[in-house]
């Protein structure tokens, strides 16, 4: 379970007094707790599912990427060292991101299984992506890419 390989890693981290590790996996371990809490209102009293709980991670790798951004125009060298170590902590318990090359290729399977034709089937062709390649790629960044093949 990927939780406890989060575990782990943070006891691996705090015996190798490896401060950022041990900082950075405190605080996705918090916010995965935050989501247990969220989700016991709807009933759901074992805590989120690993495939919820990489989501969450997936998102806090986008926010640190956003945070980047940010950083870089401000001159802040420091801090963007910071986000992207964060993020290589974070990406080694995600699943293996797709590369350019084989998001197209999967975004074209997609649009040809669903015979989409127009941006009225954007919404068919995400959820074929979402149901498959959940994990391994990022769908804020497919969004755009499916919107050009479709032709908007």
């Amino acid at each position: 379970m990927l939780r406890d390989e989060l575990n782990d890693a943070l006891k691996t981290a705090m015996k190798a007094r490896d401060e950022r590790t041990t900082a950075t996996l405190r605080m996705v371990l918090a916010g995965l707790k935050d989501k247990d809490i969220a989700a016991r209102t709807k009933g759901v009293t074992t805590g989120i599912g690993d495939d919820e709980a990489r989501t969450v991670m997936q998102n806090m790798v986008r926010q640190r990427r956003d945070s980047i951004a940010m950083y870089e125009k401000g001159g802040r060298a420091d801090l963007v060292k910071q986000e992207n170590e964060e993020i290589s902590i974070i990406e080694r318990f995600l699943p293996k991101q797709m590369d350019a090359a084989a998001t197209e290729k999967a975004v074209k399977a997609a649009i040809a299984e669903t015979a989409a034709a127009s941006m009225k089937d954007m919404g068919k062709v995400m959820g074929v992506l979402k149901q498959r390649y959940a994990g391994q790629m990022d769908m804020s960044m497919v969004g755009p890419l499916v919107k050009k093949l479709l032709g908007a």
